[in-house]
């Protein structure tokens, strides 16, 4: 599973577990929605730390990826055939020679 997708539903997981844990308390739904959410807020950052790196390791992976591909577009169209060749998408042809 993603690390997104396991640290999102971690903190809705969070916020549902304090919602439930106020609902016995004379409390206007508003203003324990509020409470659970600060309170789902401050223990996701402790409880959900390992989760939320990887989230952010996968995060930056994506974006570098994304840089490379954005500096090889930019070589590309200044004219620059070799980068053209490595990302040619249209054609399949990579500049790794054929096994």
């Amino acid at each position: 599973m993603s690390p997104a997708i396991k640290y999102t539903l971690g903190r809705i997981g969070l916020f549902v577990v304090v919602l439930a844990l106020l609902t016995p308390l004379p409390l206007n739904f508003l203003v324990a929605g509020m409470i659970a959410i600060v309170v789902s807020a401050v223990a996701s950052y402790f409880l959900l730390a390992k989760w939320r790196n990887q989230m952010n390791e996968q995060l930056v992976g994506v974006a570098s990826r994304r840089t490379a591909e954005k500096q090889r577009l930019r070589a590309a169209l200044a004219g620059d055939e070799e980068a053209a060749r490595e990302g040619d998408r249209a054609t399949g042809k990579t500049s790794e020679p054929p096994r």
